[in-house]
């Protein structure tokens, strides 16, 4: 059997630099002309109402730009963007596409674009009791091009490949990927790709993130791409470069014993630029305190009287993008005071402690899970799914807990703001000229 070859190109030109990275790993090999082409990026989220950060979060436009021309001049015709972001994060769809300057994409080349959320998903059988629901549009292209960002993922370590095709899943599938037990999210998202004709996988490294997998993390310029028709090899190349082996990294463990995949570098065949000169850790995690009270920055800031229980990868991405915005709402509410002997639950199996005065349920989950629990003294439910962050604030005034908003559109000012005079951050990386 021939080792799957894995190219790692150092970017200079896009252009030139993705026609490298496709000629050394072949990449086109498996295409052919008339193939249904569904080009698979990643928009975790983004956000019209407040400053956004795209760095290391969403696949450059530059490099799906540079793919679909590409693409065009080799022949390919039946080229489609598509992706399926939660639907209460993007409800202007037509607007993201258009920020991105995909629509330019479609009037040059008549790329189709497409917003699965809009379209029908398939109930799609695994095998094992394991169902879930895909987008019909990737179920019937021939050929997939997934395109992720090369970042951290603070449930997961990395967010590379394999998981970037969990945007092809429904709401509630993407809900049931973050199980516990057989159904924990490392068992989960790697079979996804089992119904997917992927054929080629390009991990965007112009960025890279840590602390992923949203604009919370701090971004760094790498000006990388990996490229690979083997899904698997080039997640591995990926996790190696962020500092993570395979055999460090869950879901590849759980992926390589299913599909009989090695997790040995040296038995994959790099072209390109080697994987020591570019590999560097990039922390996936946040610190939190020994005890399990809270972020360690709020330990630091001495605030008391509070147990925030930390995230564990039950929580799902709706709840997950307001997990930090909730915690800089509740930083906001300490006035040097203690918090009322509060406790924040969240997520599928944490339950709430005894020894607790107020219990707050963060998102439905947690409403659900701790209903008839018996340590709860005073219940604070905050259903959604995920939570409304206004709704949190006027609920928590009720019980006394003062939490200013505006202290988190100052946070997202901050988040946007940092990079401004940071040289090689581009925000034109996300237009299309």
């Amino acid at each position: 059997m021939a080792r799957a070859s894995v190219s790692i190109v150092k970017v200079t030109d896009i252009y030139e630099s993705l026609q490298e990275s496709l000629k050394l790993s072949d990449g086109l090999a498996g295409l052919n002309i008339n193939d249904r082409i569904l080009i698979k990026p990643n928009i975790v989220s983004w956000d019209f109402d407040l400053p956004f950060p795209p760095y290391g979060v969403v696949t450059t436009s530059v490099v799906i730009k540079a793919l679909v021309r590409i693409l065009a001049e080799h022949g390919f015709r039946d080229l489609t963007i598509g992706e399926g972001a939660l639907p209460m994060l993007n409800p202007q769809w037509d607007a993201v596409y258009e920020a991105l300057g995909y629509m330019k994409l479609q009037e040059r080349y008549g790329v189709k674009l497409v917003d699965f959320n809009q379209g029908e998903f398939i109930p799609t059988d695994y095998g094992d009791g394991f169902r879930l629901e895909i987008a019909k549009q990737a179920l019937e292209a021939d050929k997939i091009i997934n395109v992720p960002v090369l970042k951290t993922h603070n449930q997961a370590k990395v967010s590379l490949g394999i998981k970037n095709l969990k945007g092809c899943l429904n709401k509630k599938s993407k809900q049931s990927c973050h199980g516990v037990g057989d159904e924990e999210l490392s068992l989960t998202f790697p079979r996804i790709i089992e119904k997917l004709p992927v054929a080629l996988t390009i991990i965007d490294g112009l960025y890279t993130l840590e602390k992923g997998p949203g604009p919370t993390g701090k971004a760094f310029r790498k000006d990388l791409l990996i490229a690979s028709r083997d899904p698997f090899a080039c997640d591995l190349v990926g996790a190696e470069i962020l500092g993570y082996p395979a055999k460090e990294v869950a879901y590849l463990t759980n992926y390589a014993k299913r599909h009989g995949y090695s997790m040995e570098l040296a038995d994959y065949e790099l072209r390109g630029e080697s994987v020591a000169d570019h590999q560097e850790f990039v922390t996936y995690d946040w610190e939190w305190s020994e005890e399990d009270t809270g972020p360690a920055g709020f330990e630091k800031r001495g605030i008391t009287g509070l147990a925030i229980r930390k995230y564990d990868s039950s929580l799902c991405t709706g709840c997950s993008v307001q997990y930090n915005p909730m915690l800089i709402l509740l930083s906001s509410a300490f006035k040097g005071k203690p918090f009322p002997n509060v406790e924040v639950v969240s997520g599928k199996q944490q339950i709430a402690a005894t020894g607790f005065d107020n219990s707050v349920l963060f998102g439905k989950c947690a409403c659900h899970l701790n209903k008839n629990n018996v340590n709860v003294k005073k219940a604070i439910p905050l259903w959604g799914c995920p939570p409304d962050l206004k709704k949190f604030v006027e609920v928590l005034a009720k019980e006394g807990i003062e939490c200013d908003y505006n202290e988190y559109v100052r946070f997202r000012h901050y988040l946007f703001d940092r990079y401004k005079e940071n040289e090689g951050f581009k925000l034109a990386d996300w237009s299309v000229e």
